[in-house]
């Protein structure tokens, strides 16, 4: 059974930082390109950031580039998203999932599996 657990939300002010985790389990996580959305209040889900196979390549929303930090271990099958510099609008429940496509993804339904998501709420 493959589970993605969040972890690392909570309520900060703006101009702070929260790193999130992702663990894997249940599956061959080398072997998927991993994600982060999120969706606020009333509004679709959004990509954020993808990273492939390795880690080694990341692409990011231009509404997070520069203040959000993806990145991977494979030896611990957890993915991260460090968060700086956050901002009221980031507030949203932070999802991670994973995708077995071979091109880096930034559509939900390229993914395969998903997480629970984890609640970040950024005051002003």
């Amino acid at each position: 059974q493959v589970q993605l657990v969040e972890s690392g939300g909570g309520l900060v002010h703006t101009g702070g930082s929260l790193r999130l985790s992702c663990e894997a389990s249940g599956l061959a996580f080398s072997m998927y390109a991993m994600g982060w959305f999120r969706q606020a209040p009333g509004k679709d889900r959004e990509f954020v950031a993808v990273g492939n196979r390795s880690g080694g390549s990341v692409y990011y929303d231009t509404s997070v580039k520069g203040r959000f930090t993806m990145s991977r271990d494979n030896a611990k099958n957890t993915v991260y998203l460090q968060m700086n510099d956050l901002k009221p609008e980031d507030t949203a429940d932070y999802y991670c999932a994973a995708s077995s496509k071979s091109y880096i993804a930034t559509k939900a339904p390229a993914y395969d599996y998903w997480g629970q998501g984890t609640q970040v709420t950024v005051s002003s």
